[in-house]
């Protein structure tokens, strides 16, 4: 039996990887369109100072995607090392999409990276505009494959259970690559990304303003981040509340816990503001709720109910009855493959063979387990209800938040103001974190909702690990901390060098300022509009 330590530990351990890796992917996935929307621009116009943006932008990209791709190689190794048995059970399906993605999404865009730093003087115009796009599209294909796994994991379809060989395998790939959840988690996340390289822009180009340096480079990537990021944040919106509808669909539990939703209310049910959480008691204490809005999200409707964890729980207590009867008859076909009467067992009862295993933690003979066993292993099948509910609203906040400041950025560079509007400037450099915390927040719903599953409703997540020591995990779990920070410390220096920098040409040096409070001649929000720029004074 594995100890509930070394479980904990290699959960410690692979969150911590996979949230600092993400640091680096939605700059990624963000600065990579946006490379591609200047330098069209740049051919479309002739414009050379659109040819300087993506260079300087370029390379903070180059800066960033180098050290993600340090930080990502080890987290498919984990998958080996530290969560062996996963691999073994569901490794047809999940290996597929990371194939894939290794072979055709990774390499296509690293090609292409190469392409695009040395190609300037070697390609037209017109090619290096198409190495530029496939960047960006690699970028996005890479995304693809790994969230069509991850996708998988919280909704696992086109696949079946094999008694022969006790593993899960393959049945249908359209299945899994179409899945709802997994492209409602794709256009999610790569949204969430442009919105990340959005603010990463807008930020910077606020501070140049800010400090009267490079204005005409500055107000014309303010004004394309202002537009791309409105656009991408409304996105992330209308594909967060589409994600939640299928929440509502196919992974009832997780969305019960990021409501807090303990009872079934009427139909429509209420959403919960704040609150604060006792998940022993199953209770939200000092809940400030608006009328029907869950209900609306959840199900999009007046009249059908969102099921509460309570009922959730009373569910789960059936269905790991059901799934003990099918580990049974599990037990029957392996020592008799021939029995075609345990194989019929089997199969009408496969769906809750996962729930069945949830009591194997406290009952090694699982069809010998007590009514207190079974009572405890329902209540398990409850994700932590207070970090997914606050992790929720702190995501929401910050994309309201990143929303507002988007409008007025655009509003602000379509009447010709930034200038004038130093506040607005100020609003997007305080703005830079957010897109961070409000993605990181939503890794954390995405993966600590699917507890106490690797696979949703398949495989439970102590069943997964490798069988390792206590020192093992604590000596790679140090490792990669110290070498992660290190690699983030490398990654905000150099940014922050070659942000304090800027771009070097002599015609924007660094030193020329624009005049106080008066627009610039020849900036607009349309983006080919690019009348000659007036002279800047010192």
């Amino acid at each position: 039996m594995i100890s509930d330590t070394v479980v904990e530990l290699s959960r410690l351990q692979f969150a911590a990887t996979a949230l600092y890796h993400f640091l680096f992917v939605p700059l990624t996935l963000g600065l990579s369109f946006l490379l591609a929307i200047m330098e069209s621009v740049y051919v479309m116009t002739g414009n050379e100072v659109y040819k300087q943006m993506t260079k300087f932008w370029g390379k903070l990209f180059g800066i960033n995607f180098a050290l993600g791709v340090a930080t990502g190689i080890t987290m498919e190794f984990q998958f080996g090392t530290n969560w062996s048995y996963y691999s073994q059970y569901v490794g047809d399906i999940f290996g597929t999409p990371l194939a894939i993605e290794g072979l055709m999404a990774f390499f296509l865009e690293s090609t292409f990276v190469g392409l695009f730093f040395f190609g300037w003087e070697r390609l037209s115009k017109v090619q290096h505009l198409g190495v530029t796009w496939l960047v960006a599209l690699g970028s996005n294909f890479s995304a693809l494959w790994i969230l069509v796994a991850n996708g998988w994991m919280q909704y696992p379809v086109g696949a079946e259970f094999n008694p022969d060989t006790l593993r899960m395998e393959l049945t249908s790939f359209a299945e899994v690559f179409f899945s709802p959840v997994a492209q409602v988690k794709f256009v999610h996340t790569v949204s969430a990304g442009y919105v990340t390289g959005s603010c990463f822009v807008l930020g910077i180009s606020a501070w140049y303003l800010l400090k009267r340096r490079h204005v005409a480079f500055a107000q014309r990537s303010f004004a394309i981040a202002a537009a791309f990021g409105l656009a991408s944040t409304l996105s992330v919106i209308t594909l967060g509340d589409e994600s939640g509808y299928e929440l509502g669909h196919v992974q009832k539990v997780k969305l019960a816990a990021i409501e807090a939703m303990w009872e079934t209310h009427p139909a429509p049910a209420p959403f919960t503001v704040v609150g604060f959480i006792d998940q022993e008691n199953m209770t939200t204490n000092h809940a400030i709720e608006i009328p029907w809005l869950m209900g609306l999200i959840a199900t999009r409707s007046l009249t059908e109910p969102v099921t509460g964890l309570k009922d959730l729980v009373a569910e789960h207590e059936i269905r790991i009855r059901s799934g003990m009867q099918a580990y049974a008859a599990l037990q029957q076909v392996r020592a008799n493959p021939a029995d075609t009467q345990a194989r019929a067992a089997l199969l009408e009862r496969q769906p809750d063979l996962g729930y069945g295993l949830l009591v194997k933690r406290y009952a090694p003979n699982v069809v010998d387990a007590t009514d207190a066993q079974i009572a405890r292993a329902a209540r398990d099948a409850i994700p932590p209800v207070a970090p997914l509910f606050w992790a929720f609203r702190i995501m929401v906040a910050c994309g309201v938040f990143m929303l507002v400041v988007f409008v007025v950025a655009l509003v602000s560079a379509s009447r010709r103001a930034i200038m004038r509007q130093r506040w607005v400037l100020k609003l997007a450099v305080v703005m830079m974190p957010m897109p961070w915390i409000a993605s990181e927040m939503g890794w954390i719903v995405a993966e600590l909702g699917r507890q106490p599953w690797t696979v949703a409703e398949v495989l439970p997540t102590w069943m997964s690990v490798s069988s390792l020591t206590v020192g093992d995990l604590v000596f790679s779990l140090v490792g990669f901390v110290l070498l992660y920070t290190a690699l983030l410390v490398v990654e905000m220096y150099l940014m922050i060098k070659f942000a304090r920098k800027g771009p070097t040409e002599p015609d924007d040096a660094p030193g020329h300022a624009a005049a106080p409070d008066a627009p610039v001649p020849g900036h607009s929000v349309v983006i080919g509009a690019d009348a000659p720029a007036e002279p800047s004074k010192a």
